[in-house]
């Protein structure tokens, strides 16, 4: 079934392109909220005169979305997360997350036009944000353990405590000996 989108839809298509769907998703989803019309004749003779017309208008997008884009150009977004000692994630870090943190950078971004997946680790990924239908960038996304830096002096102090848990530790084994489970 041939749809024409009145919309974006991730996944699918832009506004104004002709889509091939299976004929229930069409008639159960896209037409009836208003996210499609059907592909008749009529309707792709409309549609190419609209376009004429919005040539213009379609040019002065692609060119806002253009430079939108060259704003996140060398951008890195470095999200300091809570870890765990194995290195996973209370939680994740999404597209919300890196939403935010460009707006703290002063680069507002919505969160719907942002790709990527959950992040439940530490480390370095990559996030796509699609502007415009041939506008796309991929920002850097770093994940960091919350505090690091702040850690760094305290395992000096941990290094000078050691050898006295050490000895603590070792007089302990020899005390109490543990027998063997069968």
């Amino acid at each position: 079934m041939k749809i024409i989108l009145k919309e974006d839809i991730v996944g699918l298509g832009y506004k104004n392109d002709v889509v091939d769907v299976k004929p229930g998703y069409g008639r159960n989803y896209l037409i009836p909220t208003g996210k499609g019309v059907i592909a008749s004749s009529s309707a792709l003779k409309q549609l190419a005169e609209n376009m004429k017309q919005q040539a213009h208008k379609i040019e002065a997008q692609k060119a806002a979305a253009q430079k939108r884009a060259n704003q996140l150009e060398g951008v890195v977004v470095e999200v300091a997360a809570r870890v765990s000692a194995t290195g996973m994630l209370y939680g994740s870090v999404n597209t919300a997350i890196v939403a935010q943190e460009l707006a703290k950078k002063g680069i507002e971004v919505d969160r719907k036009i942002i790709t990527m997946r959950d992040i439940k680790t530490v480390g370095d990924y990559e996030a796509l944000i699609h502007f415009f239908k041939d506008v796309e960038v991929r920002v850097p996304v770093k994940v960091v353990a919350e505090g690091v830096k702040e850690e760094a002096p305290a395992a000096e102090d941990a290094e000078e405590t050691a050898p006295v848990v050490e000895a603590e530790t070792a007089d302990f084994d020899e005390e109490e000996e543990i027998p063997a489970a069968e």
